[in-house]
């Protein structure tokens, strides 16, 4: 019985749920937007750090924006969310997005040192870790419309 009652208490945190959904949500349609971009349909694209949209402003404007509706703009819930959305989003799209530039370009580096000794070569850095502008944009509005949306479907609006 105790048990039983932790998950749904779990299952019935709309702000948690919220901020899962947002997540989940953003690593899906990151199937499709890969696919778009690559040319190729992977499953492998919901794993992936960066892309189209930002997860990581999904999740936390989701958590924001359904702090906001359940705890109101006032509260220290929705400060401490709202300060976390903002570091996280700039981080997505400031230092994260800048270190995978650099990758590139030692990548491309690394390539034209080692040309024809690829055994020299153990594996690339990651060059995908972080966003452009306007992909934490539709994050954040994706974050948006599922606290929002997730909000009617529980009865918080």
């Amino acid at each position: 019985m105790i048990v039983w009652n932790t998950i749904k208490t779990f299952f019935g945190n709309y702000v948690l749920i919220s901020a899962v959904l947002g997540w989940f949500i953003a690593q899906f349609l990151k199937i499709f937007t890969g696919a778009a971009e690559t040319k190729k349909f992977h499953i492998k694209h919901m794993f992936s750090n960066g892309g189209m949209p930002s997860s990581h402003s999904a999740t936390v404007m989701a958590l924001c924006i359904a702090c906001a509706i359940q705890e109101g703009v006032a509260s220290p819930y929705f400060a401490i969310t709202a300060v976390l959305a903002i570091i996280v989003m700039n981080d997505a799209s400031g230092v994260r997005y800048e270190t995978g530039e650099q990758a590139k370009i030692i990548n491309r580096i690394t390539r034209e040192l080692f040309s024809g000794k690829s055994e020299e070569i153990n594996t690339g850095l990651k060059e995908l870790v972080g966003h452009t502008p306007f992909q934490v944009l539709m994050g954040a509005i994706l974050g948006i419309a599922v606290a929002i949306g997730y909000g009617f479907l529980v009865g918080q609006l």
